[in-house]
């Protein structure tokens, strides 16, 4: 992903009611800060910045943008503002709370609730720094209540498209909760020329690598594969385009079998198929098979003839293809 090269907003800068704290995070979409509201309660703020669009040198509030990059920033700045607009509809509580957007200095902000924890990544981290790996019923906690929040996304006809555990957060309680959604388009809305997704190789789907590779639902699931992946080995799957040339994937699920169980990495795998219609297809599907009880975990022999399939055949992970991918998000 893209580094943000812009000056941030000056610390004690107040805006439409807000007081600006300090930058906490950035990437090449946007810039995200802590700030106060009226009421003296910490909210975050995310500012519309591309990198690769527009110029904000220290000193300066207003970004410039050459006369080549207008048009283009000016359609990302309004499915930015589509999407908090979208966004401030959801109320679920895996999904990060939207409560207020407006436009200044010549782009648009969106600010959401602010709550303290880490993320994810930061928590894999953690773990593997003291040799530990997560356990699964972690696992299938975490991600039994990040697929609610996703599939409120999904019934809100949003795509997340940046899916990865760096955007997971975490609150001090335990529970996650989907963040940074500067990826997400309105699919619905064919309309509107599209900018060009900025991804996270390793957890981004193939389809998300071409103009015309028909995202849905089952893009954002290869993700989730990816995230439930990181956890496991610490670390994201072989690239989407990589995997295309040459596919590395067999060797590493094999390294985690007797360390999780086989329903568990089968899951995987069909989240990770390359073709988007072997993958599951609406969260819900998705969501019945990790819910099931955690069996218990101990080395797994061979498998039989017909590879990982056979096997996720017996554990009933395995779909007939259908003859085309659903044409709208699924619930």
């Amino acid at each position: 992903m893209a580094a943000q090269n812009n000056a941030p907003l000056p610390d004690g800068l107040e805006l439409a009611g807000y007081r600006i704290v300090k930058k906490i995070a950035s990437g090449g979409f946007s810039i995200v800060y802590l700030a106060y509201d009226a009421d003296g309660s910490a909210v975050a703020i995310k500012e519309y910045l591309p990198s690769a669009l527009a110029l904000r040198q220290d000193g300066e509030l207003v970004p410039t943008i050459s006369k080549a990059n207008l048009a283009v920033f000016r359609i990302g700045l309004k499915c930015f503002f589509e999407e908090g607009r979208a966004l401030a509809r959801i109320a679920h509580p895996n999904v990060v709370r939207v409560v207020n957007f407006f436009r200044a200095h010549e782009t648009v902000y969106m600010v959401m609730g602010y709550e303290s924890g880490h993320s994810l990544q930061e928590y894999i981290q953690r773990q593997r720094g003291k040799g530990r790996r997560l356990g699964e019923a972690f696992i299938r906690q975490i991600f039994t209540q990040v697929l609610m929040g996703l599939r409120e996304v999904h019934a809100n006809q949003l795509l997340h498209l940046d899916l990865k555990p760096a955007n997971i957060y975490l609150r001090t309680d335990g529970s996650p909760m989907l963040l940074d959604f500067g990826a997400a388009r309105q699919t619905a809305d064919t309309d509107i020329p599209k900018l060009t997704p900025m991804y996270t190789p390793g957890f981004a789907p193939p389809e998300l690598y071409t103009r015309s590779g028909g995202l849905g639902p089952w893009s954002d699931i290869y993700s989730i594969g990816a995230a439930l992946f990181s956890c496991m080995v610490g670390s994201p799957p072989q690239p989407a385009d990589q995997r295309k040339t040459e596919d590395k994937m067999a060797g590493h699920y094999q390294k985690l079998d007797g360390a999780y169980s086989a329903q568990l990495i089968a899951l995987v795998r069909w989240c990770l198929e390359l073709d988007p219609l072997a993958r599951p297809q609406s969260v819900f599907a998705l969501q019945r098979e990790l819910q099931m009880a955690v069996p218990a975990v101990a080395p797994q022999p061979p498998p039989e003839p017909g590879g990982w399939r056979g096997l996720a055949a017996k554990l009933g992970l395995v779909r007939r293809k259908t003859a085309t991918a659903p044409s709208t998000l699924q619930p």
